[in-house]
Protein backbone atom coordinates (compact mmCIF):
# COMPACT_ATOMS: atom_id res chain seq x y z
CA UNK A 1 0.00 0.00 0.00
CA UNK A 2 2.87 2.37 0.79
CA UNK A 3 4.11 1.98 -2.76
CA UNK A 4 0.75 3.11 -4.16
CA UNK A 5 0.34 6.17 -2.00
CA UNK A 6 3.00 7.75 0.22
CA UNK A 7 1.48 8.84 3.50
CA UNK A 8 3.21 12.01 4.60
CA UNK A 9 3.68 14.08 7.71
CA UNK A 10 5.67 14.45 10.90
CA UNK A 11 2.86 15.42 13.23
CA UNK A 12 -0.31 13.49 13.98
CA UNK A 13 -2.45 16.20 12.35
CA UNK A 14 -0.32 16.12 9.19
CA UNK A 15 -0.46 12.32 8.92
CA UNK A 16 -4.24 12.30 9.45
CA UNK A 17 -4.72 15.06 6.85
CA UNK A 18 -2.57 13.13 4.37
CA UNK A 19 -4.72 10.00 4.74
CA UNK A 20 -7.95 12.00 4.55
CA UNK A 21 -6.83 13.73 1.35
CA UNK A 22 -6.06 10.33 -0.18
CA UNK A 23 -9.50 9.01 0.75
CA UNK A 24 -11.19 12.10 -0.67
CA UNK A 25 -9.21 11.80 -3.93
CA UNK A 26 -9.98 8.10 -4.27
CA UNK A 27 -6.36 7.04 -3.92
CA UNK A 28 -7.28 5.11 -0.79
CA UNK A 29 -10.31 2.97 -1.55
CA UNK A 30 -13.10 1.91 0.83
CA UNK A 31 -12.02 -1.19 2.72
CA UNK A 32 -8.33 -0.67 2.01
CA UNK A 33 -6.11 -1.59 4.95
CA UNK A 34 -3.77 1.06 6.33
CA UNK A 35 -0.18 0.18 7.26
CA UNK A 36 0.35 -1.25 10.74
CA UNK A 37 0.99 1.48 13.24
CA UNK A 38 4.63 0.61 13.97
CA UNK A 39 5.44 0.00 10.30
CA UNK A 40 4.19 3.45 9.34
CA UNK A 41 6.04 4.99 12.28
CA UNK A 42 9.32 3.48 11.04
CA UNK A 43 8.61 4.61 7.49
CA UNK A 44 7.86 8.20 8.55
CA UNK A 45 10.61 8.20 11.19
CA UNK A 46 8.23 9.30 13.93
CA UNK A 47 7.22 7.98 17.33
CA UNK A 48 4.56 5.22 17.16
CA UNK A 49 2.44 7.33 19.52
CA UNK A 50 2.27 9.99 16.80
CA UNK A 51 0.83 7.54 14.28
CA UNK A 52 -1.52 6.19 16.95
CA UNK A 53 -2.81 9.71 17.55
CA UNK A 54 -3.31 10.23 13.81
CA UNK A 55 -5.23 6.96 13.45
CA UNK A 56 -7.30 7.84 16.52
CA UNK A 57 -8.23 11.20 14.99
CA UNK A 58 -9.20 9.56 11.71
CA UNK A 59 -11.31 6.99 13.54
CA UNK A 60 -13.04 9.66 15.63
CA UNK A 61 -13.99 11.55 12.47
CA UNK A 62 -15.35 8.41 10.83
CA UNK A 63 -12.70 8.21 8.07
CA UNK A 64 -11.34 4.83 9.14
CA UNK A 65 -12.48 1.98 11.34
CA UNK A 66 -10.41 -0.28 13.54
CA UNK A 67 -10.92 -3.98 14.21
CA UNK A 68 -8.31 -4.91 16.77
CA UNK A 69 -5.63 -7.23 15.42
CA UNK A 70 -7.18 -7.03 11.96
CA UNK A 71 -5.89 -3.50 11.74
CA UNK A 72 -7.34 -0.22 10.53
CA UNK A 73 -9.06 0.27 7.20
CA UNK A 74 -10.87 2.95 5.25
CA UNK A 75 -14.58 2.94 6.03
CA UNK A 76 -16.96 1.81 3.28
CA UNK A 77 -18.46 5.30 3.31
CA UNK A 78 -17.12 8.40 5.07
CA UNK A 79 -19.19 9.47 8.07
CA UNK A 80 -19.91 12.77 6.33
CA UNK A 81 -21.77 10.93 3.55
CA UNK A 82 -25.27 10.38 4.89
CA UNK A 83 -27.34 7.38 3.86
CA UNK A 84 -30.00 9.93 2.99
CA UNK A 85 -27.90 10.57 -0.12
CA UNK A 86 -29.09 7.15 -1.30
CA UNK A 87 -32.67 8.34 -1.57
CA UNK A 88 -34.44 8.30 -4.93
CA UNK A 89 -35.06 11.59 -6.69
CA UNK A 90 -38.80 11.58 -7.43
CA UNK A 91 -39.54 13.13 -10.84
CA UNK A 92 -42.90 14.77 -11.63
CA UNK A 93 -45.70 12.29 -12.16
CA UNK A 94 -44.11 9.58 -9.99
CA UNK A 95 -45.78 8.59 -6.72
CA UNK A 96 -43.48 8.75 -3.70
CA UNK A 97 -43.61 5.68 -1.44
CA UNK A 98 -40.03 6.11 -0.27
CA UNK A 99 -39.93 8.92 2.28
CA UNK A 100 -40.98 7.20 5.53
CA UNK A 101 -43.22 10.09 6.51
CA UNK A 102 -46.47 9.74 8.47
CA UNK A 103 -49.81 10.40 6.78
CA UNK A 104 -50.57 14.11 7.38
CA UNK A 105 -54.27 13.30 7.61
CA UNK A 106 -53.55 11.16 10.69
CA UNK A 107 -51.62 13.91 12.50
CA UNK A 108 -53.51 16.07 15.02
CA UNK A 109 -53.99 19.80 14.41
CA UNK A 110 -51.44 21.75 16.41
CA UNK A 111 -53.04 25.21 16.42
CA UNK A 112 -54.81 24.93 19.77
CA UNK A 113 -51.92 23.14 21.47
CA UNK A 114 -49.44 25.77 20.31
CA UNK A 115 -51.78 28.58 21.32
CA UNK A 116 -52.18 27.08 24.78
CA UNK A 117 -48.42 26.76 25.10
CA UNK A 118 -47.95 30.39 24.07
CA UNK A 119 -50.58 31.54 26.55
CA UNK A 120 -48.93 29.58 29.34
CA UNK A 121 -45.56 31.15 28.41
CA UNK A 122 -47.13 34.61 28.66
CA UNK A 123 -48.47 33.81 32.12
CA UNK A 124 -45.26 32.15 33.28
CA UNK A 125 -42.26 33.16 31.16
CA UNK A 126 -39.41 30.66 30.96
CA UNK A 127 -36.18 32.37 31.99
CA UNK A 128 -32.65 31.21 32.69
CA UNK A 129 -32.66 29.02 35.76
CA UNK A 130 -36.02 27.42 35.02
CA UNK A 131 -35.85 23.60 35.40
CA UNK A 132 -35.01 21.97 32.08
CA UNK A 133 -38.00 19.62 32.09
CA UNK A 134 -41.58 20.70 32.66
CA UNK A 135 -43.11 19.10 35.75
CA UNK A 136 -46.38 18.26 33.97
CA UNK A 137 -44.48 16.56 31.16
CA UNK A 138 -42.56 14.44 33.69
CA UNK A 139 -45.77 13.34 35.41
CA UNK A 140 -47.46 12.36 32.14
CA UNK A 141 -44.36 10.67 30.73
CA UNK A 142 -43.79 8.63 33.88
CA UNK A 143 -47.43 7.56 33.96
CA UNK A 144 -47.22 6.39 30.34
CA UNK A 145 -43.97 4.53 30.97
CA UNK A 146 -45.39 2.88 34.09
CA UNK A 147 -48.51 1.78 32.19
CA UNK A 148 -46.23 -0.03 29.74
CA UNK A 149 -44.17 -1.74 32.43
CA UNK A 150 -41.06 0.41 32.07
CA UNK A 151 -38.86 0.55 35.16
CA UNK A 152 -39.49 3.75 37.16
CA UNK A 153 -36.57 6.09 36.57
CA UNK A 154 -35.65 9.76 35.97
CA UNK A 155 -36.82 11.56 32.82
CA UNK A 156 -35.04 13.86 30.38
CA UNK A 157 -36.18 15.61 27.18
CA UNK A 158 -34.19 15.74 23.94
CA UNK A 159 -34.61 17.00 20.40
CA UNK A 160 -35.86 13.74 18.90
CA UNK A 161 -34.85 10.09 19.16
CA UNK A 162 -31.51 10.39 17.39
CA UNK A 163 -30.45 13.23 19.68
CA UNK A 164 -31.30 11.06 22.69
CA UNK A 165 -29.43 8.04 21.35
CA UNK A 166 -26.36 10.11 20.51
CA UNK A 167 -26.28 11.64 23.99
CA UNK A 168 -26.64 8.27 25.72
CA UNK A 169 -23.91 6.67 23.61
CA UNK A 170 -21.59 9.62 24.23
CA UNK A 171 -22.29 9.40 27.96
CA UNK A 172 -20.82 5.90 28.23
CA UNK A 173 -18.76 4.92 25.17
CA UNK A 174 -15.44 5.91 23.67
CA UNK A 175 -14.34 5.91 20.04
CA UNK A 176 -13.49 2.40 18.94
CA UNK A 177 -16.17 0.73 21.09
CA UNK A 178 -18.51 -1.69 19.33
CA UNK A 179 -22.30 -1.23 19.23
CA UNK A 180 -24.80 -3.92 18.24
CA UNK A 181 -27.33 -2.53 15.75
CA UNK A 182 -30.25 -4.03 13.85
CA UNK A 183 -29.55 -5.06 10.26
CA UNK A 184 -31.51 -3.92 8.34
CA UNK A 185 -32.07 -0.94 10.58
CA UNK A 186 -32.61 2.79 10.82
CA UNK A 187 -30.29 4.48 8.33
CA UNK A 188 -29.72 7.57 10.48
CA UNK A 189 -28.53 5.39 13.35
CA UNK A 190 -26.23 3.47 11.03
CA UNK A 191 -24.73 6.84 10.06
CA UNK A 192 -24.48 8.06 13.64
CA UNK A 193 -22.53 5.10 15.02
CA UNK A 194 -19.39 5.54 12.86
CA UNK A 195 -19.69 9.33 13.01
CA UNK A 196 -19.12 8.97 16.76
CA UNK A 197 -16.06 6.84 16.10
CA UNK A 198 -17.91 3.70 17.17
CA UNK A 199 -17.99 0.36 15.36
CA UNK A 200 -21.38 -1.10 14.33
CA UNK A 201 -21.89 -4.84 14.74
CA UNK A 202 -24.91 -6.04 12.73
CA UNK A 203 -27.64 -8.17 14.31
CA UNK A 204 -30.28 -9.75 12.09
CA UNK A 205 -33.98 -9.01 12.57
CA UNK A 206 -37.13 -11.03 12.01
CA UNK A 207 -40.76 -10.02 12.65
CA UNK A 208 -40.23 -10.38 16.41
CA UNK A 209 -37.16 -8.14 16.55
CA UNK A 210 -33.43 -8.83 16.95
CA UNK A 211 -32.42 -12.49 16.65
CA UNK A 212 -31.19 -13.67 20.07
CA UNK A 213 -28.50 -15.96 18.67
CA UNK A 214 -27.02 -13.12 16.63
CA UNK A 215 -27.17 -10.72 19.56
CA UNK A 216 -25.45 -13.36 21.70
CA UNK A 217 -22.70 -13.59 19.08
CA UNK A 218 -22.31 -9.80 19.12
CA UNK A 219 -22.02 -9.91 22.90
CA UNK A 220 -19.30 -12.55 22.60
CA UNK A 221 -17.48 -10.23 20.18
CA UNK A 222 -17.35 -7.62 22.91
CA UNK A 223 -20.01 -5.02 22.06
CA UNK A 224 -20.29 -2.30 24.69
CA UNK A 225 -23.84 -1.27 23.77
CA UNK A 226 -26.92 -2.43 21.90
CA UNK A 227 -29.64 -0.32 20.27
CA UNK A 228 -32.99 -2.06 19.85
CA UNK A 229 -36.28 -0.87 18.33
CA UNK A 230 -39.27 -2.04 20.36
CA UNK A 231 -42.04 -1.52 17.78
CA UNK A 232 -42.50 -0.30 14.19
CA UNK A 233 -38.88 -1.12 13.40
CA UNK A 234 -37.56 0.80 10.43
CA UNK A 235 -37.53 -0.59 7.76
CA UNK A 236 -39.01 -4.04 8.49
CA UNK A 237 -41.92 -3.22 10.82
CA UNK A 238 -40.71 -5.74 13.42
CA UNK A 239 -42.19 -5.57 16.92
CA UNK A 240 -40.79 -7.39 19.94
CA UNK A 241 -43.28 -9.92 21.29
CA UNK A 242 -43.47 -11.34 24.80
CA UNK A 243 -41.46 -14.50 24.12
CA UNK A 244 -38.70 -12.64 22.26
CA UNK A 245 -38.54 -10.02 25.01
CA UNK A 246 -38.00 -12.79 27.57
CA UNK A 247 -35.13 -14.23 25.52
CA UNK A 248 -33.49 -10.85 25.06
CA UNK A 249 -33.93 -9.84 28.70
CA UNK A 250 -32.34 -13.10 29.83
CA UNK A 251 -29.37 -12.57 27.54
CA UNK A 252 -28.89 -8.97 28.65
CA UNK A 253 -29.30 -9.84 32.33
CA UNK A 254 -26.37 -12.21 31.95
CA UNK A 255 -24.31 -9.30 30.61
CA UNK A 256 -25.24 -6.35 32.85
CA UNK A 257 -22.26 -4.28 31.76
CA UNK A 258 -23.75 -3.70 28.30
CA UNK A 259 -25.45 -0.35 27.70
CA UNK A 260 -29.02 -0.95 26.49
CA UNK A 261 -30.84 1.68 24.42
CA UNK A 262 -34.45 1.06 23.41
CA UNK A 263 -36.12 3.15 20.71
CA UNK A 264 -39.91 3.14 21.02
CA UNK A 265 -40.54 5.62 18.23
CA UNK A 266 -43.75 3.75 17.34
CA UNK A 267 -45.42 4.96 20.54
CA UNK A 268 -48.74 6.53 19.59
CA UNK A 269 -49.09 4.85 16.19
CA UNK A 270 -48.83 1.16 17.14
CA UNK A 271 -51.47 -0.85 19.00
CA UNK A 272 -49.20 -3.80 19.78
CA UNK A 273 -48.19 -3.88 23.46
CA UNK A 274 -44.74 -2.76 24.53
CA UNK A 275 -42.53 -5.46 26.04
CA UNK A 276 -39.68 -3.40 27.51
CA UNK A 277 -36.23 -4.81 28.11
CA UNK A 278 -35.13 -2.02 30.43
CA UNK A 279 -33.86 -2.51 33.93
CA UNK A 280 -31.84 -5.71 33.44
CA UNK A 281 -28.52 -3.97 32.72
CA UNK A 282 -26.59 -1.52 34.87
CA UNK A 283 -27.07 1.29 32.37
CA UNK A 284 -30.07 1.65 30.08
CA UNK A 285 -32.31 4.17 28.36
CA UNK A 286 -35.68 4.08 26.62
CA UNK A 287 -36.65 6.91 24.29
CA UNK A 288 -40.00 7.92 22.82
CA UNK A 289 -40.28 10.45 20.04
CA UNK A 290 -43.31 12.52 19.06
CA UNK A 291 -42.32 12.57 15.37
CA UNK A 292 -44.51 9.78 13.99
CA UNK A 293 -47.60 10.51 16.10
CA UNK A 294 -47.59 14.34 16.01
CA UNK A 295 -45.35 15.22 13.07
CA UNK A 296 -41.59 15.31 12.38
CA UNK A 297 -41.34 19.06 13.01
CA UNK A 298 -42.38 18.68 16.64
CA UNK A 299 -38.77 18.02 17.65
CA UNK A 300 -39.16 16.39 21.01
CA UNK A 301 -38.46 13.01 22.58
CA UNK A 302 -38.86 11.83 26.15
CA UNK A 303 -36.02 9.77 27.57
CA UNK A 304 -35.94 7.65 30.72
CA UNK A 305 -33.11 5.55 32.08
CA UNK A 306 -30.91 4.73 35.04
CA UNK A 307 -29.96 7.67 37.25
CA UNK A 308 -26.32 7.91 36.13
CA UNK A 309 -27.19 7.86 32.42
CA UNK A 310 -29.89 10.51 32.72
CA UNK A 311 -27.67 12.67 34.93
CA UNK A 312 -24.87 12.54 32.35
CA UNK A 313 -27.27 13.37 29.52
CA UNK A 314 -28.72 16.32 31.41
CA UNK A 315 -25.28 17.56 32.42
CA UNK A 316 -23.93 17.55 28.87
CA UNK A 317 -27.15 19.07 27.58
CA UNK A 318 -26.74 21.99 30.00
CA UNK A 319 -23.37 22.76 28.40
CA UNK A 320 -24.88 22.79 24.90
CA UNK A 321 -28.45 23.81 24.05
CA UNK A 322 -29.35 24.02 27.74
CA UNK A 323 -32.87 22.67 27.38
CA UNK A 324 -35.58 21.82 24.89
CA UNK A 325 -38.03 24.70 24.40
CA UNK A 326 -40.79 24.73 27.00
CA UNK A 327 -43.12 25.89 24.25
CA UNK A 328 -42.64 22.48 22.63
CA UNK A 329 -42.88 20.70 25.98
CA UNK A 330 -46.14 22.47 26.82
CA UNK A 331 -47.48 21.67 23.35
CA UNK A 332 -46.86 17.97 23.91
CA UNK A 333 -48.42 18.15 27.38
CA UNK A 334 -51.58 19.61 25.82
CA UNK A 335 -51.66 16.92 23.13
CA UNK A 336 -51.22 14.16 25.70
CA UNK A 337 -53.83 15.57 28.08
CA UNK A 338 -56.46 16.01 25.39
CA UNK A 339 -55.72 12.61 23.79
CA UNK A 340 -55.21 14.41 20.50
CA UNK A 341 -54.90 11.14 18.62
CA UNK A 342 -56.36 7.68 19.09
CA UNK A 343 -53.39 5.29 18.77
CA UNK A 344 -55.71 2.39 18.01
CA UNK A 345 -57.34 4.25 15.12
CA UNK A 346 -54.00 5.45 13.73
CA UNK A 347 -52.47 1.98 14.05
CA UNK A 348 -55.53 0.52 12.36
CA UNK A 349 -55.26 2.93 9.43
CA UNK A 350 -51.62 2.06 8.82
CA UNK A 351 -52.28 -1.62 9.51
CA UNK A 352 -55.02 -1.92 6.90
CA UNK A 353 -52.78 -0.45 4.18
CA UNK A 354 -49.78 -2.52 5.26
CA UNK A 355 -51.67 -5.79 5.42
CA UNK A 356 -53.48 -5.14 2.15
CA UNK A 357 -50.17 -4.56 0.36
CA UNK A 358 -48.50 -7.60 1.94
CA UNK A 359 -51.47 -9.77 0.96
CA UNK A 360 -51.52 -8.42 -2.59
CA UNK A 361 -47.79 -9.07 -2.94
CA UNK A 362 -48.20 -12.60 -1.56
CA UNK A 363 -50.85 -13.31 -4.19
CA UNK A 364 -48.25 -12.40 -6.80
CA UNK A 365 -45.57 -14.60 -5.27
CA UNK A 366 -43.69 -11.78 -3.54
CA UNK A 367 -42.86 -12.17 0.15
CA UNK A 368 -43.01 -8.97 2.21
CA UNK A 369 -42.70 -8.03 5.86
CA UNK A 370 -44.45 -5.38 7.93
CA UNK A 371 -45.81 -6.35 11.33
CA UNK A 372 -46.27 -2.79 12.62
CA UNK A 373 -45.75 0.83 11.66
CA UNK A 374 -45.95 2.43 8.25
CA UNK A 375 -43.41 0.51 6.15
CA UNK A 376 -43.26 -2.74 4.20
CA UNK A 377 -39.91 -4.44 3.52
CA UNK A 378 -39.42 -6.59 0.43
CA UNK A 379 -36.26 -8.62 -0.07
CA UNK A 380 -35.20 -8.53 -3.72
CA UNK A 381 -32.45 -10.20 -5.76
CA UNK A 382 -31.41 -6.99 -7.54
CA UNK A 383 -31.97 -3.88 -5.45
CA UNK A 384 -30.71 -1.30 -7.94
CA UNK A 385 -32.63 -2.81 -10.82
CA UNK A 386 -35.85 -3.10 -8.80
CA UNK A 387 -35.72 0.54 -7.71
CA UNK A 388 -35.04 1.71 -11.26
CA UNK A 389 -37.82 -0.41 -12.79
CA UNK A 390 -40.32 0.74 -10.18
CA UNK A 391 -39.38 4.35 -10.86
CA UNK A 392 -40.03 3.71 -14.56
CA UNK A 393 -43.42 2.24 -13.61
CA UNK A 394 -44.35 5.39 -11.72
CA UNK A 395 -43.46 4.41 -8.14
CA UNK A 396 -40.54 5.64 -6.03
CA UNK A 397 -39.41 3.30 -3.23
CA UNK A 398 -36.47 3.51 -0.86
CA UNK A 399 -33.40 1.45 -1.80
CA UNK A 400 -32.45 -1.03 0.87
CA UNK A 401 -28.84 0.17 0.88
CA UNK A 402 -30.00 3.02 3.12
CA UNK A 403 -30.79 0.50 5.85
CA UNK A 404 -28.37 -2.40 5.39
CA UNK A 405 -24.94 -3.40 6.61
CA UNK A 406 -24.64 -7.08 5.67
CA UNK A 407 -28.27 -8.17 5.25
CA UNK A 408 -29.59 -9.13 1.78
CA UNK A 409 -30.81 -6.49 -0.71
CA UNK A 410 -34.30 -5.13 -0.32
CA UNK A 411 -36.64 -2.19 -0.86
CA UNK A 412 -38.77 -0.25 1.61
CA UNK A 413 -42.28 0.83 0.69
CA UNK A 414 -43.98 3.46 2.87
CA UNK A 415 -47.74 2.89 2.95
CA UNK A 416 -48.68 6.26 4.49
CA UNK A 417 -49.67 7.82 1.20
CA UNK A 418 -51.33 4.76 -0.35
CA UNK A 419 -55.07 4.49 -0.88
CA UNK A 420 -57.13 1.35 -1.38
CA UNK A 421 -57.00 1.96 -5.12
CA UNK A 422 -53.19 2.07 -5.04
CA UNK A 423 -52.64 -1.40 -3.59
CA UNK A 424 -53.14 -3.42 -6.78
CA UNK A 425 -51.02 -1.14 -9.02
CA UNK A 426 -48.19 -1.07 -6.46
CA UNK A 427 -48.24 -4.85 -6.01
CA UNK A 428 -48.26 -5.39 -9.79
CA UNK A 429 -45.35 -3.00 -10.22
CA UNK A 430 -43.28 -4.60 -7.45
CA UNK A 431 -43.90 -8.12 -8.77
CA UNK A 432 -42.86 -7.03 -12.25
CA UNK A 433 -39.86 -5.00 -11.08
CA UNK A 434 -38.41 -7.68 -8.84
CA UNK A 435 -39.05 -10.60 -11.15
CA UNK A 436 -39.95 -12.69 -8.11
CA UNK A 437 -43.53 -13.30 -9.12
CA UNK A 438 -42.56 -14.10 -12.70
CA UNK A 439 -39.86 -16.52 -11.61
CA UNK A 440 -42.20 -18.38 -9.29
CA UNK A 441 -44.75 -18.90 -12.02
CA UNK A 442 -42.16 -20.96 -13.88
CA UNK A 443 -41.08 -23.04 -10.87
Amino acid sequence: MLGEYLIEGRRASEIAASVERAVGAGRLQPGEVLPPLRELAVYLEVNPNTVAAAYRSLRDRGVIETAGRRGSRVRPRPASTSREALRVEVPPGVRDASDGNPDPSLLPPLERALAEAAARSARRPVLYGTPAVDDDLVVLARAAFAADGVTEAPVAVTSGSLDAIERVLAAHLRPGDAVAVEDPGWGSLLDLIPALGLRPVPVGVDDEGPLPEQLARAVQEGVRAVVITDRAQNPTGAAIGRARATELRTLLAENPGILLIEDDHGHGIVDLPLHPLSGVTDHWALVRSTAKAYGPDLRLAVLTGDALTIDRVRGRQRLGPGWISHLLQDTVVHLWRTSAIDPTAVAGAYGRRREALIQALAERGVRARGRSGMNVWVQVPDETGAVARLLHSGWAVAPGARFRLHSPPGIRITVSGLTDDDITPVADAVASATGVGEARRYE
